[in-house]
């Protein structure tokens, strides 16, 4: 992807929250742009959206998306300048729910059991010299 293209990406990502959070309600649920997809003729754009809460269900926010196109366009064009405007196709992603479930796994998590020290019998030593440190430590004190 050029940097034009980027640049057009993030820019409609960036207005279209605000546009989203004016103009449309969704009861008992939050909807926010996780991502935006542009074609390089910049006629056609792929909105994919997170949706949390399920007090709709995410098919009939996707289907009041699509029949708001026509608001959620004409300001967002009022905004965002370009030669041909691109139609927007919004799509549901459930990327954000996918985060949430891992991470509730991870803080559910038995914690981890502690490490073995090794079990060293009498007369058996490594010879590092570890019982002189402490008997010069013992000696300092």
């Amino acid at each position: 992807m050029n940097h034009r293209l980027k640049r057009v990406t993030e820019l409609i990502k960036r207005e279209l929250g605000p546009i989203l959070d004016r103009n449309l309600t969704f009861k008992g649920c939050f909807v926010t742009i996780h991502d935006v997809e542009i074609t390089t003729d910049l006629k056609h754009a792929n909105i994919h959206v997170s949706i949390l809460g399920d007090s709709m269900p995410h098919e009939d926010i996707i289907k009041k998306l699509h029949s708001s196109r026509s608001i959620i366009s004409r300001e967002l064009y009022k905004r965002v300048t370009l030669k041909n405007s691109p139609q927007l196709h919004f799509k549901a992603t459930d990327s954000i729910e996918r985060g949430v479930r891992v991470l509730n796994i991870i803080e559910n998590l038995p914690e981890p059991l502690p490490d073995e020290e090794p079990v060293v019998e009498e007369g058996e030593g490594d010879g590092d010299g570890e019982e002189g440190e402490d008997a010069r430590e013992d000696g300092k004190r």
